[in-house]
Formats: structure tokens, C-alpha cells, sequence
């Protein structure tokens, strides 16, 4: 893994910036997502029957109703399912369907029974009957984390992460802010929604062709819920129309009714939820409660802090036990806290069980440090860039987080300086002042916040990856990796990373699609980690296939192995040279083996998760954003006017496609920081925002006029692939300072005397409601 770099021409790939490799596809519409596949003869499609209660205990199905709507083959419930009626990710408390009588209904959309028809409309059609044909007896649902906090309702285990003696500190401390607030959840609102199009095969076998973030967890709990082998069960994927989380484990019912659909009637089936459904079945990012309390000092330095988390993790646990884990690794953000008490809780509610999505609960985690510091700075009149500047990480004891890791490769403070030099922040924070002294309805706010976002899976194991390569008589080279590409470039940067290795132009090496029966027991592409597991995987079988290449050519011109160059599509050494399609010619009549597999594991982590300590992150990942908003107090609108970025993503392997990823978190964390909210009828428990008629996401109407993103451009000290640095995740905190500029400028509204009551997402009437609050205080 750790092999010398060999000699390769300075115009290498790597580095470079290069449209993402299918990017004209995309644009000319012939990039086949899964429902444009052709569909083999006698396709039938499949559609769910959802709960119309949020909780009850299920009496029965009249599954007879359902079969007797024109063009249905099939209709089934629970008992159907050959295997396991399950589909949880890390609990298995996540039944596939509901089950049968005296079942219990978690939410009002669980599926409850699916149907199978010869036409899609058909099989909605008879879908629709849910609410005719599902009897139960309904029971009081708790829709609200807070409640279900009180009443000790959580999916997984209350969780503690702790440093030093947090109440003395607390008790000790010149100064105290004691806050209660919260963040909001998100919609994923993926383009393309989940979609699983099950194949059967001859002898048992199964193929599962499925929008998913995680072949290798798709195939097992098909294989499951079909009571067979994994080895009987493929699952492939192409590409994905966006995932940002919602698609690692939530693909997976889809997916097990899709195949169980297809043994039933020996027929392929496609189920495609609408977009309806799928906001009413599958999760979303949790939302936060926090109560916090910081004491601090006169220049604003934490003393001690205290925090409870509280998440909504829905009716199951999913993947909310690794949030929350997040969530408080995350809390300390850029910041030393001497002596910390944080305590997370899950809690179980009458809602669709809530998932990962991009940040993976370190956004809401370090949410909560940043508006504890925002208040602070406001309680003693200073600017919030000082205070948060005074509590930045440091040397020496200064440097280790609360759960024991220590920080290295601090760049914060000099990234930070450069951001406020470049976005003119003191001059503006002036310039903001005189505006609002001037302007009594329109209010300005400023504000720059840093992040820091650690960088491996924060469970051990899953920080391994495997790849294919395979070098053709021609020169061409063809890539597997267990990676899953999503929009984001991942198979962009992979093939870079091959051609680079074998010293050949980019459009030499092809990636194919993801598949079980390639790459075996892979993890799911997210944690930022696609780039860095499976480029270095890639890179170590192409790097194995070159070793061969340079010591057959070695021995064929009699020259030193370390002569031997592989650049721009040839192969030199010694005063000899040939293009790299004739060397694989000879190299393959003299049976050298021309494809390797690779593999990659991420080097000294450790975690306990009793204890909650150890090294959970491979390295760390920096960034700072400055916005300037501009706020109606009338009607709380507001607009971003503009906005500067600089981010850490080490030594870029693609600085086109890392500006993108940090451009697309950007609007996409503006989005949940200020618009995007998630509404539930309060005694039905109806998801009342399940449409993009009531769903407000950010347009590109919404991106400022002004909006400068620039990258770092510092190597990574870490030996990851080509040091270069994760990007997916870390962005999504960048806009923190929008949220943190509108609270400045709702503070304006009060002469700056009042902390603003300001929850995420702040809409236009929490913003309104936040400022008759602050001009009724002051």
C-alpha cells in the first residue's frame, strides 16, 4: 500500500480537472439510470400498500379486494416472504412488511402488503385500496422526539461521551448561556427515487438491478428474504440519480420485495416508488433537540459545556445509533473543551425510521457548539469571529479531542485568517453596521464559521475496500471497484487514479458498473470515503499490474527496473521504447498476467464504543464560509447576497469535481439551515409535506449573486490517495454561516441587546416570529 511513487510524466491525470465521465451522457439524456433499462419480456411492476394509521395493531388485509382489480397477477403480505422479514441495517427491528394480524403499524405509510401487476398504473391503482382494505385498531402515536424522550422511548441505547468534571467547570465559570434549540430534519429529494428491478435467474439465482448506495448490503438481505445464498443473489448499479445517504439502507426494501415479488410469480419486477410514497416509506436526515449548557470566560473561551442530544430516529433503529455517535464526536468542531458532558438519545417515534444523510449527524453535532458560541459572543458584545477564533484548537494539551483523538494537521486558524483577508470581513462587518444603523427595516447580517469534519467510517471494519483491473491486448483497461457512483465523480477520479498508475490518457481506462459478483463485501459508498477506499484499492491492483509490466520489460531490454517509465500512452527505458498496447502484446505471449485485483484497508484506527474513545477518523477535513444576508423584518424574507468559501480537500485529485461537491453541499445545507421543513399532522401523524408542492428546496434563484468558492490547496499529511482529502460531507457545514448571518441580522432588529430565539430551519416566520421576539425583548 505504502509503495515509493514511480517516475510518471509531469503532465499526469491526477490533478487535474476533467468533466465527470459521463458527464455528456447526462446532458444528451443517454445515461440509463435503472427505469431506463430495457425490460425483459413479461416485466411485471410492483406497488405497496401503505398504512393509513400512524399506530395501531393490524387486524387484517383483504387481499382478495386487491387481487380482483383489473391487470393485478399478485398480492401478498408478510407471511409471504420465503425468508427473514427484515430489512434493518445494524438491529433487525425493521420488518419488510407490516407482518400479519396483531402486527403492529409503526407510521402511516409502512407498507403493509405489495402488489404486483402487468402495468405499473394497474398496481397502484390497487395499492391505493389500502385504506379499504387494512383493518386495525388504532393505538395513540408519538410523533414528537421531545415526548418520546420524556416517556424513555429510544432505538438504540442512550449514549455518553464525556471529559474532565463538565459540572465543576460549569460551576466555576465566570459566565453561563443555558440554551434550548434545535435543528430540523431533510428530505434526501434524490432526482431519482428508489427503484429496484428484480431479474430472476436460472438454478435460484437472482439479479437485482437497484438505485442503492450498497450493493453488498442489498445482496445479503435480498438473500435473506429469499432464504438463499448470497452467492444466488447479484446486485448491480450503474449509477444512481443522487443519493446524499438515502439510498445506503433504505434501498433495501425495495429491493427484497422487488425479488420476492419475482420468485412469486417467476417473472422479472420492477417496483418504482413515487415520489409521493417515497417521502411517506423511507426516512431522512434526524432532527436535533439540544439542551446546552456553556460556561465560559470574559474573552468568550469555553470552560465546561454540557449537552443533550435528541434525535428523531423514527419507529426503528436504522442507522441512528452511528448518527448520534457522530453527532457527539462532531460537537467539539474546531473547538478545545477542556471539560465536556454530552449525553445522545435516539428516540423511537411514530414516524419513518430516519437514516443517513450527507454528514451522517456530524452537521447536527457541531450545529450545536456553533450557535452556543454565536450566543456567547453576543451576550458579551463581541464579534462572534473573535470568540470562536479564542476557542480554536491549539498545541499541546490543547490539541485532543474529547474522545481521546488527537487533532493533527491543524489548519484552521491560518485557512480561517486567509477566508476573512479574502471575503474583507472586517471591512464588511463595518459596512453592515452602517447599514443597519441607516435602515430600520432592512436588516444586514454577517457571519464566518469554520469546520472541522473527521474522515473514515466510524465503525472499524467498514474502512476496506477491493478493485478490479483488467489491461486489454489494446491498451485498454477496464475498472470494478465497490464503490457506487452517485453523480458525485467517484468513477471520474478512479480512473484518473488508474491512468495515472499505468502512465496512460484518461480516456484509455473505463469504470463499470458496481456488482456483487465483481467486488465481493464491499461498503456502502458513504462517510465521504468513496475517493479514498476505493482509489487507493484500484490504485494498488493497477500498481501490481504495472510491477509485472516494468520487470517484464526490464528483463526484455536488459535495463534496471527503475528505469523503466511508463508516460503518455508509452513505455520507455534505456533508449528503448513502445507503446503500452505493443509491451501488453508481448507481455501476454510471455503469460504475464495482465489483471489484478486490489485492496485497500484505512491504517490505525480503533474505536470502543463502550467507552467512546479511540482514533474513529483517519484524518481531518477544514473549511470556512463567510455570508452576508439581507433580512425583511416585516415578513422575515430574506436573500443571500453573497457568499465565500474556502475548503480543504488536500492535494485535489479533480479540482472541477471537488468546486462542484463543495458548491452542491453548500446550497444543499443553505436548504436545510433555512427552508427545508418537514411538517407532520399533529394527531394523524400524516407526513404533510410529502410533495414537491409542499417540500420548498433551494432553486438556483437562491445561489447569491456573489458566490466565490476556492480550494486550499495544502497536501494531506495522511498517506491517503495522492493526499488528496474527502469532499462529499464536509461542505454541508459551510453553510452554517448563512443560518448564523441571518441570526445576526435578526439580532440587528434589537440593537444587538437581545439573543435571537432562532431554531433551524429558520423559514421566513421563524425568522418574523424571531424578530417580534427580539424587538419585544429589547
Amino acid at each position: 500500500m505504502n509503495a515509493p511513487a514511480h517516475p510518471l510524466s509531469a503532465a499526469g491525470v491526477v490533478g487535474r480537472s476533467r468533466p465527470h465521465e459521463s458527464a455528456a451522457a447526462h446532458v444528451a439524456g443517454s445515461a440509463p439510470y435503472t427505469d431506463d433499462l430495457p425490460e425483459l419480456a413479461g416485466t411485471l411492476h410492483a406497488a405497496l400498500g401503505l398504512s393509513p394509521v400512524a399506530h395501531g395493531v393490524l387486524r387484517g388485509v383483504d387481499l382478495e379486494r386487491v387481487r380482483a382489480v383489473p391487470g393485478v397477477v399478485d398480492a401478498f403480505c408478510a407471511d409471504a416472504i420465503p425468508g427473514e422479514n427484515q430489512c434493518g441495517s445494524l438491529v433487525k427491528d425493521e420488518p419488510i412488511l407490516a407482518g400479519g394480524p396483531g402486527a403492529v403499524l409503526r407510521h402511516l405509510g409502512q407498507p403493509v402488503y405489495a402488489v404486483v401487476a402487468t402495468t405499473r398504473e394497474a398496481a397502484r391503482r390497487a395499492a391505493a385500496l389500502a385504506k379499504e382494505v387494512i383493518t386495525f385498531d388504532a393505538l395513540p402515536p408519538v410523533l414528537d422526539a421531545m415526548q418520546a424522550h420524556a416517556a424513555g422511548q429510544y432505538v438504540v441505547p442512550p449514549m455518553r461521551l464525556a471529559r474532565g468534571d463538565a459540572a465543576a467547570a460549569l460551576a466555576a465559570a465566570p459566565h453561563r448561556v443555558e440554551l434550548d434549540f434545535g435543528v430540523g430534519g431533510q428530505e434526501h429529494f434524490y432526482l431519482e427515487g428508489q427503484i429496484a428491478y428484480a431479474q430472476p435467474q436460472e438454478q435460484g439465482g437472482m439479479t437485482v438491478l437497484c438505485s442503492t448506495q450498497h450493493p453488498s448490503e442489498m445482496q445479503h438481505l435480498v438473500a435473506h428474504a429469499l432464504h438463499r445464498p448470497s452467492h444466488a443473489v447479484q446486485v448491480e448499479c450503474r449509477r444512481m440519480g443522487g443519493g446524499f445517504g438515502g439510498k445506503e439502507s433504505q434501498s433495501a426494501l425495495p429491493a427484497c420485495v422487488a425479488a420476492v415479488a419475482a420468485v412469486r410469480t417467476g417473472r422479472p419486477v420492477k417496483l418504482r416508488l413515487d415520489r409521493d410514497d417515497d417521502f411517506l416509506v423511507t426516512g431522512r436526515r434526524h432532527g436535533f433537540r439540544y439542551q446546552l449548557a456553556l460556561g465560559h470566560d470574559d474573552d468568550g473561551r469555553a470552560l465546561g459545556a454540557e449537552v443533550t442530544m435528541v434525535s428523531n430516529a423514527g419507529h426503528s433503529a436504522d442507522l441512528s445509533g452511528p448518527v448520534m455517535t457522530r453527532a457527539l464526536c462532531h460537537f467539539d468542531n474546531c473547538y478545545w473543551l477542556p471539560d465536556v458532558a454530552m449525553q445522545g438519545y435516539a428516540a423511537r417515534t411514530n414516524t419513518q425510521s430516519n437514516t443517513a444523510f450527507r454528514g451522517f449527524g456530524g452537521p447536527q453535532g457541531a450545529f450545536a457548539i456553533e450557535y452556543a458560541l454565536d450566543s456567547v459572543a453576543r451576550r458579551l458584545g463581541r464579534d462572534a469571529l473573535d470568540v470562536r477564533r479564542a476557542n480554536f484548537y491549539g498545541v499541546g494539551e490543547r490539541d485532543f479531542t474529547p474522545y481521546g483523538q488527537r487533532v493533527e494537521d491543524n489548519i484552521v486558524a491560518p485557512l480561517v485568517d486567509e477566508l476573512a483577508a479574502s471575503s474583507d470581513y472586517a471591512a464588511r462587518r463595518q459596512a453592515v453596521a452602517a447599514f443597519n444603523a441607516a435602515s430600520p427595516v432592512l436588516k444586514k447580517g454577517l457571519a464566518l464559521t469554520p469546520l472541522k469534519f473527521g474522515i473514515s467510517f466510524n465503525v472499524v471494519h467498514l474502512n476496506q475496500a477491493g478493485a478490479l483491473v483488467h489491461v486489454y491486448l489494446d491498451g485498454s483497461v477496464l475498472v470494478n471497484h465497490g464503490g457506487t457512483e452517485m453523480g458525485q465523480g467517484l468513477n471520474t477520479k478512479v480512473a484518473q487514479v488508474v491512468a495515472h498508475e499505468l502512465g496512460l490518457p484518461f480516456e484509455a481506462v473505463r469504470v463499470t458498473a458496481t456488482d456483487t459478483q465483481k467486488v465481493a463485501n464491499t461498503s456502502a459508498t458513504a462517510a465521504s470515503t468513496g475517493s479514498d477506499l476505493n482509489g487507493k484499492a484500484a490504485q494498488d491492483a493497477a500498481r501490481r499490474i504495472r510491477e509485472r509490466l516494468v520487470a517484464f520489460a526490464a528483463r526484455r531490454w536488459s535495463v534496471a527496473a527503475d528505469d523503466v517509465q511508463f508516460a503518455d500512452g508509452r513505455v520507455q527505458a534505456g533508449g528503448q521504447a513502445m507503446s503500452f498496447a505493443e509491451l501488453c502484446n508481448a507481455a501476454y505471449l510471455e503469460r504475464v498476467q495482465l489483471w489484478s485485483e486490489g485492496f485497500y484497508a484505512t491504517p490505525g484506527l480503533s474505536w470502543d464504543r463502550q467507552t467512546m474513545s479511540g482514533k474513529p477518523f483517519y484524518y481531518f477535513a477544514w473549511g470556512a464560509a463567510c455570508s452576508e444576508v439581507l433580512v425583511d423584518t416585516l415578513t422575515g424574507e430574506w436573500r443571500l447576497l453573497r457568499a465565500d468559501v474556502l475548503h480543504d480537500v488536500g492535494a485535489s485529485l479533480n479540482p472541477a469535481l471537488d468546486i462542484g461537491q463543495v458548491e452542491g453541499a453548500f446550497v444543499q445545507g443553505m436548504g436545510w439551515m433555512t427552508m427545508e421543513e418537514l411538517v407532520w399532522h399533529p394527531k394523524t401523524g400524516l407526513l404533510a409535506t410529502h410533495a414537491p408542492s409542499t417540500y420548498k428546496i433551494p432553486t438556483a434563484n437562491d445561489v447569491p449573486p456573489e458566490f466565490h468558492v476556492r480550494l486550499f490547496g495544502r497536501p494531506n499529511a495522511q498517506d491517503s490517495i495522492h493526499r488528496s482529502k474527502a469532499v462529499g460531507e464536509p461542505p454541508l457545514l459551510l453553510p452554517f454561516s448563512v443560518f448564523f448571518a441571518i441570526r445576526d441580522a435578526v439580532s440587528a432588529a434589537g440593537g444587538h441587546r437581545v439573543d435571537p430565539p432562532l431554531s433551524a430551519p429558520a423559514t421566513s416566520e421563524a425568522i418574523l416570529a424571531a424578530v417580534q421576539a427580539v424587538r419585544s425583548a429589547a
